[in-house]
């Protein structure tokens, strides 16, 4: 296990030296193929990472780590002391790609905010416990949305093939995606989805997946993806290792269109059941405590 994610994480980090060598003179090797053809994409690969999706402000001039940084942030990810310690066991602990950002465009890895982008998020609500409805779709165990880049745990994507659909399966809510692959227009626009309308082709070894429709109280970074376009694209660098981009639209929201790319190794073993609070006993909690601790106050006054 742990020398199979060593190769992968070497092979990422000559790669970084290099410096991003086109995914396209990557796929120029014998990509694998489905019986009837297409691209192989099959399997369970995880797109867990440590490096941030922004470069931090402080690094905002250089695109890799150095050998030391990476050593670093490798250690506190693997540490079991501190805060840490409580999740040792079940946290997966994903280590560092050698990048400042997963962001690749625009060049300095910072999300290009415009002024109303930046203004909706100044004003996002916060989160309340007056009833389930003031919780995020992640506590309520409803969506944990699209993409996924990183995250603490359960990181893990099931990709299936047919000739004409791709599935994806998430590990975390078990949310899964079904993309036509015949063409088809997207739904209407008043039809809205939590995962949003995906619809997919091949370009050479990559599939493309265009989203739209997505239901405006669906998030990312605490903005409604209501008039998002996202397209991904998934493409075989190698027997071990999916190259995944995702490109954001909203003019709404951003300046311009930004793109976020990872490397995703294959998930060593099966993908098991996740059941999210277990019946979502954690929110029935949450709003009970919330509720005592407002008659305890009432009770002080």
């Amino acid at each position: 296990m742990h020398s199979s994610r060593s190769r992968w994480l070497h092979s990422v980090s000559a790669l970084a030296a290099l410096t991003l060598i086109p995914v396209a003179a990557w796929a120029q090797a014998a990509t694998p193929r489905t019986p009837w053809g297409a691209p192989d994409l099959n399997g369970i690969w995880s797109h867990g990472t440590a490096t941030p999706l922004e470069r931090p402000k402080h690094q905002v001039d250089r695109e890799l780590l150095s050998e030391a940084e990476i050593a670093e942030v490798n250690a506190a990810q693997r540490s079991t002391e501190g805060v840490g310690a409580r999740r040792v066991v079940w946290w997966e602990r994903s280590l560092s790609d050698g990048r400042t950002s997963m962001i690749v465009d625009p060049p300095d890895g910072r999300i290009p905010y415009s002024a109303a982008g930046l203004e909706r998020v100044r004003a996002r609500p916060g989160q309340t416990s007056e009833g389930p409805e003031g919780r995020s779709p992640q506590e309520r165990c409803i969506s944990y949305g699209i993409p996924r880049l990183g995250g603490p745990y359960n990181q893990n994507i099931h990709i299936a093939q047919t000739p004409n659909h791709v599935l994806l399966l998430f590990e975390m809510v078990h949310e899964f995606r079904i993309i036509p692959l015949d063409g088809r227009p997207h739904l209407p626009g008043h039809m809205r989805q939590w995962l949003g309308d995906s619809r997919g082709h091949f370009e050479g070894n990559t599939l493309v997946v265009e989203t739209t429709n997505f239901s405006p109280k669906q998030w990312f970074r605490g903005l409604s993806q209501g008039g998002m376009r996202l397209v991904e694209r998934f493409t075989r660098v190698d027997e071990d290792t999916v190259s995944y981009d995702v490109t954001f639209e909203d003019p709404d929201l951003w300046t311009r269109p930004w793109t976020a790319s990872i490397l995703m190794p294959p998930t060593e073993g099966d993908m098991f059941e996740f059941a999210c609070h277990e019946g979502n006993t954690g929110m029935t909690a949450l709003l009970e405590i919330a509720r005592l601790e407002e008659a305890e106050a009432q009770g002080a006054r």
